[in-house]
């Protein structure tokens, strides 16, 4: 599974806001400035996360973005959800094995399928909060000891 830039863009900037913010609004130049992704991607993304509920808008002198929630009440789920990133890992169509080998259900799917659930999972588990905090390393321990997991450093 590959994340697009868009599920990778909205995390980055939502992240930049809980970071920046400090009670202020913050504006999408200063987002674009900070993070070098385009102003107008992030425009597009900022619609969707407004819509989603999870950054308030102010205009005028002063206006920007804040988040609509405390950083601990914004899971990283969210955000990509709400910038219509698709968190499946699965070549099928929803509901649908078109894609899969043969127009029917392929040997690997529900492998492929409960990994999307699991990627799921735990995005879900991850607030905003613990990103900006950087408690994210270290939260998933394998179940089984395998070579390919081991680190090398």
């Amino acid at each position: 599974m590959k994340l697009s830039t868009r599920g990778r863009y909205g995390v980055m900037a939502m992240a930049d806001i809980a970071t920046h913010s400090h009670g202020a609004a913050v504006t999408l130049a200063e987002i674009a400035d900070r993070q070098g992704i385009s102003q107008a991607y992030l425009e597009q993304l900022f619609v969707k996360l407004r819509r989603g509920g999870l950054v308030d808008s102010a205009r005028g002198p002063g206006g920007g973005y804040r988040l609509a929630r405390t950083a601990d009440d914004i899971r990283v789920a969210d955000i990509i959800i709400a910038v219509d990133e698709p968190l499946k890992v699965t070549r099928c169509e929803s509901g649908s094995p078109i894609g899969c080998v043969g127009g029917s259900r392929c040997q690997t799917h529900d492998l492929w399928e409960e990994l999307g659930r699991h990627i799921h999972v735990f995005l879900a588990s991850v607030s905003l909060a613990d990103v900006i905090n950087k408690r994210v390393l270290g939260r998933t321990v394998p179940v089984v000891k395998s070579p390919a997991l081991e680190l090398t450093h």
